[in-house]
């Protein structure tokens, strides 16, 4: 078993929402459970039953009761309980109007806050603005906006009246808007004028004006005031263009009424950031995202009315709709939108002071900069309130768990959690009832039959194998947009092993039910057919003191797999020829020989997604020399020339 960094002491485990779940179940249904292992296997064993007692147990506002659980469990296609009504908007709107809900901070400006009751008069205004411009239940507003309030309300008031919301931040380029917006035809585009981050300012005018005639849907666009507006918008060309107040302040909200719609009603419309073709459209919906976050923020979160609830995000992200559905737990929710280490790297260490924030949620790039910065914010900030740090977005390694007890606050829950777009939340997370152990993610998911298979296709524990999910869960998506035969979805998860949705990571369950994250199987290296991770390389790799960053892929060659390592080192550090011997050894001492690349090169920058995602197998395709398709995913598209240029000088060198 891996090092225990932290134990919930008896009291802490009594109070904790899962636990009293754990005790309800056992009145409900005649049980003696004591164990979180218990209560999960129970879970998945008796599915159906797990979900509709937690959707009685969670006390989400249904209009209309179902008539079934689970009316298929065919997947792609399982429905789950039909018959029920609800509304998406009106659940996240239920605390005291006094209440605050949101607590909002914009790079080199004062926090604002905005009430419970404000936010329910803004969302309503802003969907009867809606309903008087003729938006009817399945349109899409599209959102290219901020993490601010605006985006939120913007969202909120959309699904209100049971139209579609879709969003991406206003650092994509215009390639990658067509891209996403084209697909799904919006007919009202809300947007910033522009946008603050690292110290300067941004118009998105320019970016606007190009995507404007590839979205011949759009009948309305709003714009909030917000960043560099000394582009005016009068210079955008279009026919229907008003201000956030023009579009909102005409309204009325006593007028306005929550309309229930069916569980499976259309919500959000989701990107995948596949490198090759467009991005693929994952439609969640209503019913399902709801109680899957509600499950995920009440029980594996701890997070009740008086907590206060942060993750870094822009609204092209999932953890920016898992965040917000956090207002159904009648909890207040912080938005930070400019960079996360300007002016410097306190920045988000006094968020957490400043507004009292007692889950703060992150990614591991921010973690590991912390580390190699030598950051302390346990000596240089109060920190009372954390109570609970979450990661995601890639594995977390051993340094950065260490770093968290040792620098930021011994007493506190450290849970890697582990999910997807795919799935608008989480397979494995954290757990108030369990130790966090060293690099591993605490838990899988009540309600998730997660399991990891070997090449045959087994469950296996203590060894790694495929993320695998057996049975269905409520926030798989309910379809992909155009895609009326389910094709897409069904290669996408399911063609593989039928009837098993095959998630693309390699992870290891252990026997008490942790899980340890490898790293993507469609990246996965195979050098003399041992399987590698690249999360494995890139702890380790990424541990060295004068490696800021790095990237791996594996290249066929000789009927084999050649392993080729890029590093960004500090600035100011002699070159990569320096350190590949530092790297070498430290790969074969902390790993094995095979993990030890054939090839090493510097690097100034890693390419990578908008969502901070490192584009392995864009680099792996442009070795392979096949086209790169969906170049529009990638955030600083022009690290590829130095790309180009090793793979041009690899070649150079073969035929010579």
């Amino acid at each position: 078993m891996n090092e225990i960094l932290w134990q919930p002491d008896t009291e802490r485990v009594q109070r904790s929402r899962m636990f009293r779940f754990l005790q309800a179940v056992n009145r409900e249904f005649s049980q003696n459970f004591t164990t979180y292992v218990e209560l999960h296997q129970w879970s998945v064993q008796h599915l159906e039953t797990f979900w509709e007692f937690y959707r009685r147990y969670s006390g989400i506002r249904f209009s209309h009761l179902p008539d079934e659980t689970l009316s298929s469990s065919v997947m792609p296609g399982a429905r789950w309980f039909s018959g029920a009504e609800l509304n998406y908007a009106e659940n996240l709107l239920t605390a005291s109007s006094e209440k605050t809900a949101i607590l909002s901070k914009v790079e080199g400006q004062a926090l604002r806050s905005l009430t419970y009751g404000e936010l329910t008069v803004q969302v309503k205004q802003f969907a009867s603005s809606l309903l008087r411009n003729g938006v009817q239940p399945g349109d899409r507003v599209a959102g290219y906006l901020s993490n601010i309030p605006e985006t939120i309300i913007a969202m909120l008031g959309t699904t209100a009246i049971g139209a579609i919301w879709t969003s991406c931040s206003p650092d994509f380029g215009p390639q990658g808007v067509k891209d996403r917006f084209g697909q799904v035809n919006p007919q009202v585009l809300v947007c910033v004028a522009g946008y603050v981050y690292n110290g300067k300012s941004y118009s998105v005018i320019e970016t606007l004006n190009a995507i404007i005639p590839d979205i011949p849907s759009l009948q309305h666009i709003v714009i909030v005031p917000q960043g560099n507006t000394s582009s005016s918008t009068e210079t955008l060309r279009f026919h229907s263009v008003v201000t956030w107040e023009e579009f909102i302040s005409t309204e009325n909200s006593l007028n306005f009424l929550f309309n229930s719609f069916p569980f499976n009603h259309p919500l959000f419309i989701m990107y995948s950031s596949g490198t090759t073709g467009l991005p693929k459209c994952l439609v969640h919906g209503a019913g399902g995202t709801l109680l899957q976050h509600h499950k995920e923020h009440a029980l594996h979160t701890d997070i009740g009315t008086k907590d206060v609830v942060f993750y870094y995000s822009t609204c092209g992200w999932m953890m920016w709709n898992w965040l917000v559905s956090a207002l159904a737990q009648e909890a207040t929710i912080v938005l930070y939108e400019g960079s996360p280490v300007f002016p410097d790297s306190r920045v988000l260490w006094d968020l957490i002071d400043e507004a009292g924030i007692t889950v703060f949620g992150t990614s591991p790039k921010f973690i590991a900069q912390n580390v190699k910065q030598g950051m302390n914010p346990s000596n240089t900030h109060d920190l009372s309130s954390l109570r609970t740090v979450l990661s995601t977005g890639s594995p977390l390694g051993a340094t950065c768990f260490r770093w968290i007890y040792h620098n930021v606050k011994h007493d506190v829950q450290l849970s890697s959690i582990c999910g997807g777009t795919d799935i608008i939340s989480c397979f494995m997370l954290g757990n108030p009832m369990l130790p966090v152990r060293l690099e591993e993610v605490q838990c899988v998911g009540l309600g998730m039959d997660v399991v990891a298979l070997d090449e045959n296709n087994h469950p296996v524990f203590n060894q790694k194998g495929e993320l695998a999910c057996r049975s269905p869960a409520p926030s798989m998506p309910i379809a992909f947009w155009n895609d009326p035969e389910n094709t897409k979805y069904f290669h996408a998860y399911y063609d593989k092993v039928p009837d098993v949705w095959l998630h693309g990571d390699y992870i290891e369950i252990k026997n008490d039910g942790g899980v340890i994250v490898y790293g993507r199987s469609d990246t996965t290296l195979n050098p003399g057919g041992v399987r590698i991770g690249t999360a494995e390389i890139y702890r380790i790799v990424e541990g060295i003191e004068e490696v800021v960053d790095s990237l791996i892929i594996g290249v066929e060659e000789d009927h084999d797999i050649r392993m080729i390592l890029f590093v960004v080192l500090k600035n100011g550090t002699d070159g990569v020829s320096h350190y590949r011997g530092k790297i070498k050894q430290r790969l074969r001492r902390q790993a094995t020989p095979r993990h030890v690349p054939h090839e090493i090169y510097e690097i100034r920058e890693v390419p990578k997604t908008m969502n901070g995602k490192k584009m392995e197998s864009t680099i792996r395709d442009m070795f392979h020399k096949k086209n790169l398709v969906n170049q529009s995913s990638i955030a600083n598209l022009d690290c590829l020339k130095e790309f180009e240029e090793i793979y041009a000088s690899r070649l150079v060198g073969k035929s010579g």
